[in-house]
Formats: C-alpha cells, sequence, structure tokens
C-alpha cells in the first residue's frame, strides 16, 4: 500500500506534528542575532509575565508580543540599543503600531520597513546639514530597522522585495561605516572564487598593532548585529575588528546567491592571510568569535587554522540540523527520490503560511533554489539538497582538532541548540571555559537578546585574559 493512496499511522502522525508546529512558528522561524541570527529550532515556551512564577522556563523575559519568534526578534532590536544600534522609544512604538495593526508577518515588515525609511531620510537631511554625529547614529538605527524587516519579507505580501531590502540596510550599514571616526577599511578578500565583503574597524589610526577579533555572524543576521555583538566592545577596548560576509550571509546570499558551506576554514583563512598583511594588527593575538550558527562555523575553522590564538562559541553548536524539530528531520527519507516525493505530495498540500515561510526561511541559506521560489511566491520542491547542505555542517568529528583556547557559551532557556554548548566542550581538547549567562542576570535566551553588553562583557573579559590584552 503506497503512501499516495492510504497514508499510514506514521504519516498521519507526522501531519498531526507539523501541523502542531504552527503554533510554535514564530519561535522556530526567529533570527538569531536578527542574530544574528539563529536556526531553525523547536517552539519556545511562551515568556513569563512578572506574575509568573519564577521557575518557569523563561522568567523575567519581556513579552513585547504573544508570539515567542517575533518576540525574540524585538528583544534583539531593543537590547541593541545599549550600543546605539537602535533607539529604545522606537522600537516600543514600533511594537505597538505592529499589535495595533494585528502581528504578522506583513504588518511587522511594513512597520520596520517605514522606521528604516524614515531614519535613513533623516541621516540623509543630517549629513546635507553637516551634522556628521547625528547621520551615523541614525544610519546604524536605520540599518537595524530595515534588517528587522529583512528576516520577515519572505513571508509578507511582497516577498520578491528581498534584495532590496537587503540593500537598504546595507547602504546604512555602509555609511555609518564611512563615517565611524576613524572611517571603517571597506574591501573585499578573496576566499578562492568567493570575493567576500570585509569591514575593518579600528580604535585609532595610530598604527599601533593591536589584538584583533574576527567576528562570524551566523543565519540572517546582518551586519548591524556584529557592531552590537563586537565591533563596539572591541573598539572601547583597544582591538581591532573585522566583520564579513561568509558564503551564506548576507551580501552572499542576498545578492551573489552563494549558500553555506561545510568548509569554514577556506573562509577564514583568507581573513587571516589579510590580517596578516596589516602592520597595525598583532598577528600572535587574532581571535575568532561565532555568534549563533556561527557557534558551529568558527570552530569549524579553528580546527584547521591554527594562527586563530582564541576563539569563542556563541552557543557552541555541533549540529545545526538537530536545531530542526524531530517533525521537519523526519521528512529526509534514505533517498533523494522518496524524500522529494513525501515532501512535494504528503507534507506540501499540509503546510500553512506560517509553516511555509518557517521552512523557506530556514533553508533559504543553505539552497538559493529555495529562495528563488519563495521570492517568486512557489514553494520549493527539493527538500534533500537543502537538508543535506546542513546535515554537512556537523562538527563533531573536527572539534577535537582544534588546539587554541576556547571559550564555549550557553544561556538558559537556550531554544535553537539545547544541550549542544555543553557538547561541544566535553569534545574540545584545547583549554576551554564553559559559560552559562542566566536569566538572574537577564541574560537568557538565545545569543542574549535582552543582555548584549552582559554578553561582550563575558567574552571579552575572556579573551583579554586568554590573550593577556
Amino acid at each position: 500500500m503506497t503512501h499516495a493512496s492510504t497514508p499510514s499511522g506514521h504519516d498521519l502522525t507526522r501531519r498531526v506534528a507539523l501541523r502542531g508546529l504552527v503554533a510554535g512558528a514564530g519561535a522556530a522561524t526567529v533570527s538569531a542575532a536578527a542574530g544574528g541570527t539563529a536556526f531553525a529550532a523547536a517552539p519556545t515556551p511562551k515568556p513569563t509575565s512578572p506574575a509568573e512564577p519564577a521557575d518557569t522556563p523563561t522568567p523575567g523575559a519581556m513579552q513585547l508580543f504573544t508570539d515567542p519568534g517575533f518576540n525574540f526578534s524585538a528583544l534583539l532590536a531593543l537590547g541593541a540599543a545599549g550600543y546605539g544600534a537602535s533607539e529604545v522609544g522606537e522600537v516600543l512604538t514600533a511594537v505597538n503600531s505592529i499589535n495595533g495593526a494585528r502581528l504578522s508577518n506583513q504588518s511587522y515588515t511594513k512597520t520596520f520597513l517605514d522606521w528604516g525609511d524614515r531614519l535613513s531620510a533623516s541621516a540623509a537631511a543630517a549629513g546635507k546639514k553637516g551634522r556628521t554625529q547625528t547621520q551615523r547614529a541614525e544610519a546604524l538605527r536605520a540599518s537595524q530597522y530595515y534588517a528587522q524587516a529583512l528576516f520577515y519579507v519572505l513571508g509578507s505580501d511582497d516577498p520578491g522585495a528581498e534584495e532590496n531590502v537587503y540593500w537598504a540596510a546595507r547602504e546604512q550599514w555602509d555609511l555609518f561605516a564611512r563615517l565611524c571616526d576613524p572611517a571603517a577599511e571597506q574591501t573585499t578578500v578573496n576566499g578562492g572564487k568567493v570575493k567576500m565583503p570585509v569591514w575593518f574597524f579600528r580604535p585609532d589610526d595610530s598604527g599601533a598593532r593591536r589584538p584583533t577579533v574576527i567576528l562570524t555572524n551566523g543565519s540572517d543576521g546582518q551586519n548591524v548585529d556584529m557592531w552590537t555583538y563586537g565591533v563596539f566592545a572591541a573598539l572601547e577596548r583597544g582591538w581591532n575588528a573585522l566583520v564579513y560576509d561568509g558564503p551564506g550571509q548576507g551580501q552572499m546570499i542576498f545578492v551573489n546567491q552563494i549558500p553555506f558551506t561545510g568548509r569554514w576554514d577556506h573562509v577564514v583563512t583568507p581573513l587571516v592571510d589579510w590580517l596578516h598583511k596589516r602592520s597595525d594588527v598583532d598577528h600572535d593575538r587574532i581571535a575568532l568569535t561565532g555568534l549563533s550558527m556561527g557557534g558551529n562555523l568558527a570552530p569549524r575553522a579553528a580546527a584547521s587554522e591554527h594562527r586563530i590564538a582564541a576563539l569563542a562559541a556563541m552557543p557552541g553548536c555541533v549540529s545545526p540540523w538537530l536545531g530542526f524539530p524531530p517533525e521537519i528531520r523526519d521528512i529526509l527519507q534514505d533517498t533523494k527520490e522518496e524524500t522529494n516525493r513525501l515532501w512535494n505530495e504528503e507534507v506540501v498540500p499540509t503546510l500553512t503560511p506560517e509553516l511555509r515561510f518557517l521552512l523557506e526561511k530556514r533553508f533559504e541559506p543553505f539552497d538559493p533554489a529555495v529562495m528563488r521560489a519563495a521570492r517568486e511566491g512557489r514553494v520549493f520542491t527539493d527538500f534533500w539538497t537543502p537538508a543535506q547542505a546542513v546535515i554537512a555542517l556537523d562538527i563533531a568529528k573536527v572539534v577535537p582538532q582544534i588546539t587554541c583556547p576556547t571559550l564555549v557559551l550557553d544561556y538558559d532557556a537556550e531554544q535553537f541548540y539545547p544541550g549542544q554548548p555543553k557538547a561541544l566542550y566535553d569534545l574540545l581538547r584545547s583549554p576551554k571555559k564553559y559559560i552559562k549567562l542566566t536569566a538572574a542576570q537577564g541574560a537568557q535566551l538565545h545569543c542574549s537578546p535582552m543582555a548584549p553588553q552582559t554578553h561582550c562583557e563575558t567574552v571579552f573579559d575572556w579573551l583579554d585574559r586568554t590573550l593577556r590584552v
């Protein structure tokens, strides 16, 4: 008896489970670091209110939206205010507008697009009047708000606008970087056949040799998130900071349509080569950090690139595939033919718009065919190819090859990779440190969205001690 005629009990269970995922689809589609950020994951529990017991899964998490996915994204925007990458009043006003319009991908996208447009126009006006500080600050915030819209645009009424929204965020980021003092050096670095955009920030233009951190973003995080989770903290401590788009990130995916690669060492080594040519970089004190899914990418690179003096995985992630709910992983069968038959005949007909967006967004950086279909309003037909690309990122076998001191962060109520930070820590054979950021600090949830300053203090204090800065 075939699946196409009478579904088995297992198929019925899968269908019911997929429908059940819709209730938590917002949590599963969260970007870590809009962080930044993250990968697909099981639904998170509803954030608590002050009246709820302190032993609930996410005690003290501020609830801006009832949907945990949108709530996480908004918390990332709100937390960025500590480093000037948002304004509390602007974010909360946007939240009120979205709730008033009824929360949806469309209302979230439109509201933050409007805020991005407003701030970019204001920045341009400030520039014409010679008010450079205001122009710089407003450009940074505009980049944040465009990035907020970018995450959800595939689920909006105009999914084909995704590349344009990316460029809107990128133009404001580039403007901000040029207006920094000293201006960030923007260039490209050859990574084989790939030319990666790079931004190099310095505390001053003295030319002094300084420790330098390479900041690795995750899945769907934008450059503005790297300001919040590393650049500002590095500069105020006298470090240089390098921000880049690797395959599957930023310009590489949204414009060039180059997906994630399982060989992140081929990405980081050219960056280290580039830094070694600079006289203002202390070649013996180059650190590498990885935020969100970057906590998988950066360790893979460090396992081969032994010029890295210290590594921070934030959080540690051994297998991104395990971040997908089991109901999604169960779609994968032994062969491509059977997997795609099951996907197209049994799963796609049951997809709600919310679950469809969840899957499109999570697979987008791994297979440009998924992105192109979503932008055209179609459901992708090949589940096998992006799933295999995600599976290929497992780093269990390479982690023991890391030789540099390594910090592994974990978070109370980690909703994307629960248990994986400790698993990565246990695999390490190099000098290592495990730190969990907690709800008592207000630093719970993936990448501590409410406490990026605490997050950076933890990471850079460890880096300073480890590299004796």
